[in-house]
């Protein structure tokens, strides 16, 4: 249930405050602006609930303004929230880490569009705060943050250049100060040696723009300078600037108050001008504190900020030397310095062609440097990769050709796509394939590797087929450039195995994985992280062909060997060979232990990543499974429930996680007796498997099967007959009669012929299935003795009473031996009920 809407409470803080930058104590005026806000805010009418945006020129203090109303009136919300909105990508970013503080899927469990787009949908609600503010600061682009703004209870500020933004929402217009502001903030700003009409001089001469009058007071503070001769400076700095030819949205006034404060800061501290051009290169989001550290040897050849960044001590100097001036602002609660974006503007139209180049370059080292110890697929690595995400595209980060600096541009894509946020990663690295392949050729090992990563995101994405198609295409070209043994080429192999999985063709995937393992243990050696990821998916291959023995023994041995201290694999790595192996046992039979080991695995993905980690959720699914088939029925069906609904908020119902889950859920509800709910969710599942698999894939025949068996059970035996028969030529076809797919759906097509009156078709069929299970699977395995239980149905039915007895005898003792007599199977057996088998598709 949400909170009251807005009422005054003065004795009230907001419980979630985030990332609003520190209060500029030098506040002044605009009063009048903070009161019309506000009362248009806190009117009751329908324009009440729109976006408001505050526009205006570069440095008239938009983004001030909205700091001072979130401080002014942060006891009247629940939820202040700060936004930066120059790129799309960190607006995303930004939501998602409001996931946390509103007990949501955070970005670290499901990635940052679900995590933002829940954080979206609770403002849109107001559960559990209906008084909230969001800033989107600095959202110059309507076009691409519109549709992202929630409109709801609560509040919404917009700063913004651009005008547009008055046909869509309300706007307030902020212009310079009135005079008296400038005079009242100059007197405040200078508290020593400055008159009302000192101050009403200088207001003049810089036009009352506020971030020129900041720079002026900084200035007047730190060099005692009189008010007469810094306005004798001005005159003849504008004379200069005139003839520079500045663009017209530079205000004057602004560009010499600004040259004067670099002027008189180069002779106090050329090293502090130094790191002030370079932070002109970043974007006008905050910048990390700490990436101004020593570079690593291998970044710090040629850099010309290396000298000044190995000594902590004149960098911490400089920095403060600029907060002194107000060149930058610090904001020591998030450790961040931020330059706004007109004097970053101003900075680089004050350099040279080839001074440009430099300083960017300085900053791309600066970025790939902080970045580099770091995993991009790390979910403990995400915050890290979250605050250089905001510099990449306005650094250029594209334009540079340095292996190290086009290494982190990857490792950036790979964090976004690791986090979830599919689409800006597809964006970027598309952008980077465009600039490098112009730059380099179609052959540059970058170009080819930005292709790799550009597959992974399609397929993520759902399109398994252009996923497919781009990584032979890769594979091919990087065999014939890099060569078979590269590591480029090796990781490309590794992901084209998934390919041949998600396209159903589990044998020639199990070739592949055994010549890229071969390769890998040769490159990498045999306890590589990488080299144990190929291990763990030829497990996988043996599992789908239905090898649980060498299945079994590869991936204990992955998973031992992933858990070892220094493997380097990371949690998700873990996750996935600890769930792997619970999910043989229980496909070998070994229900209870597979629900042992599936525990602990969940219990370690809840801990380690979250509870809506994808790799949790996954495993949560599998633990389903087993404890269906342990007999825990109940169980079963509250785990796939929440597994399920959680997979359909977080990925949509069109993933195949989240189609995994629903088969998984409607076989539960089928299991416990819902078979109205079980076949209505199936029929939805069986039109959407053939769209993400295509029509001949296994995993779509798998989900005919449970459908057909649903439709049984609800008395369609007929039907159930057409789609098993259909189902079992497709089996055949992709992946032989003798596989554990097909075999299943033989168990339940001999019921379909038993339940229509064609008992010896069934038998025929199940004495055909017997003897294949036995030979695949042996002679215990529960679903051979599923097979030998219905054969028995069938030999009464026929009148080989004798034969059923002794086959019903020989099968309930294995029950007993295998899964206990208590088992559903076993009292079934022993009560001469027929017994269905389904399908529940691994991940692959």
């Amino acid at each position: 249930m949400s909170v009251s809407h807005f009422s005054a409470d003065s004795g009230r803080m907001p419980a979630i405050w985030g990332r609003v930058p520190q209060q500029n104590k030098n506040f002044t005026g605009r009063r009048d602006l903070l009161d019309r806000l506000r009362d248009d805010l806190m009117s009751e009418t329908t324009a009440a609930v729109l976006p408001h945006a505050l526009h205006g020129l570069g440095g008239v203090g938009k983004t001030q303004l909205a700091m001072e109303y979130a401080y002014r009136y942060r006891r009247d919300y629940d939820l202040v929230w700060w936004i930066p909105a120059d790129q799309p990508m960190l607006v995303k970013s930004s939501l998602a880490g409001l996931a946390r503080e509103l007990n949501l899927p955070n970005a670290a469990s499901s990635g940052v569009e679900d995590a933002a787009e829940a954080v979206l949908d609770a403002l849109r609600r107001g559960e559990p705060y209906d008084r909230w503010l969001l800033i989107f600061d600095n959202a110059d682009d309507p076009e691409h943050i519109n549709d992202i703004i929630p409109r709801g209870p609560g509040h919404v500020l917009i700063t913004s250049r651009n005008h547009s933004w008055q046909g869509v929402v309300d706007t307030v217009t902020v212009d310079v100060f009135e005079r008296e502001e400038s005079v009242e903030f100059l007197r405040r700003r200078v508290p020593k040696g400055m008159s009302d009409e000192q101050a009403d001089r200088l207001a003049e001469a810089l036009g009352d723009l506020p971030l020129a009058l900041e720079q002026a007071g900084a200035f007047q503070v730190e060099s005692g300078m009189s008010v007469d001769e810094y306005l004798r400076l001005l005159r003849e700095q504008t004379t200069r600037l005139l003839g520079a030819n500045k663009p017209s949205d530079y205000p004057l006034s602004m560009t010499a108050a600004w040259a004067l404060s670099v002027a008189q800061l180069k002779k106090k501290m050329p090293e502090a001008v130094e790191l002030l051009r370079c932070c002109a290169f970043f974007g006008p989001e905050p910048i990390p504190r700490d990436l101004f550290e020593p570079l690593p040897e291998r970044f710090s050849a040629g850099s010309r900020m290396a000298a000044l960044l190995d000594d902590p001590i004149q960098v911490s100097r400089a920095v403060r030397e600029l907060g002194r001036y107000a060149l930058v602002r610090m904001d020591s609660e998030s450790r961040t310095i931020q330059v706004h974006r007109l004097v970053q503007a101003l900075l680089r139209d004050e350099l040279d062609d080839a001074e440009r180049v430099a300083f960017r370059r300085e900053v791309h080292l600066l970025l790939a440097s902080a970045a580099a110890p770091y995993e991009p697929d790390d979910n403990l690595s995400w915050p890290r990769y979250g605050g250089l995400l905001g510099h990449v595209t306005p650094a250029d980060i594209a334009g540079s050709r340095d292996p190290h600096i086009r290494a982190f541009a990857l490792d950036i894509v790979r964090y976004l796509y690791s986090s979830g946020d599919f689409l800006s990663a597809r964006t970027l690295v598309e952008r980077f394939i465009e600039r490098w392949r112009a730059d380099s050729g179609d052959d540059d090992r970058y170009v080819l590797a930005a292709h790799r990563h550009q597959a992974i995101v399609i397929r993520e994405l759902g399109d398994i087929q252009e996923s497919f198609d781009l990584n032979l295409r890769t594979l091919a070209r990087m065999r014939q450039v890099l060569g078979e043994d590269d590591e480029e080429t090796l990781l490309i192999t590794n992901s084209h195995g998934a390919d041949l999985r998600f396209r159903g063709d589990f044998q020639a995937a199990l070739e592949h994985d055994r010549e890229s393992l071969r390769r890998h243990e040769a490159v990498f050696g045999p306890s590589h992280r990488r080299t144990l990821r190929v291990m763990n998916n030829l497990a996988l291959d043996h599992l789908l062909l239905g090898d649980y023995t060498q299945a079994r023994e590869l991936q204990s041995k992955t998973f031992a060997m992933q858990r070892q201290p220094g493997s380097g694999s990371s949690k998700q790595n873990v996750l996935s060979s600890w769930n792997g192996l619970a999910r043989v046992l229980r496909l070998n039979g070994e229900y209870r232990q597979a629900c042992d080991i599936g525990e602990d695995a969940y219990d370690y993905g809840v801990q380690e990543l979250g509870r809506e980690h994808p790799w949790t959720l996954r495993t949560a699914k599998d633990l389903s499974i087993a404890k269906r088939r342990a007999g825990l029925v109940e169980e079963a069906l509250d785990l796939a429930r929440v597994t399920y609904e959680l997979q359909e908020r977080i990925f949509g119902v069109d993933h195949p996680d989240t189609l995994a889950a629903a088969l998984c859920l409607a076989n539960a509800q089928r299991a416990s007796g819902a078979i109205g709910d079980a076949l209505a969710l199936l029929e939805d599942m069986t039109a959407r498997y053939p769209r993400m698999y295509g029509d001949d894939h296994p995993f779509k025949y798998g989900c005919d099967t449970n459908l057909a068996l649903l439709l049984r059970v609800d008395g369609q035996a007929d039907q159930a007959r057409e789609i098993d028969a259909r189902a079992l030529k497709g089996f055949d076809r992709r992946l032989t009669r003798d596989h554990h797919f097909s075999l299943t759906c033989a168990i339940n097509l001999a019921s379909d012929l038993a339940e229509l009156g064609d008992p010896e078709g069934a038998r025929d069929l199940g004495e055909n299935t017997l003897e294949r299970l036995r030979a695949l699977l042996g002679e215990d395995h529960p679903l051979t003795l599923a097979g030998a239980a219905n054969l028995v149905v069938d030999l009464r039915t026929l009148g080989a009473t004798a034969e059923a007895q002794t086959l019903q005898a020989d099968t309930f003792d294995r029950y007993a031996r295998v899964l206990g007599t208590d088992h559903p199977d076993a009292v079934a057996t022993q009560d001469g009920r027929r017994l269905d088998f389904d399908f529940d598709p691994p991940v692959l």
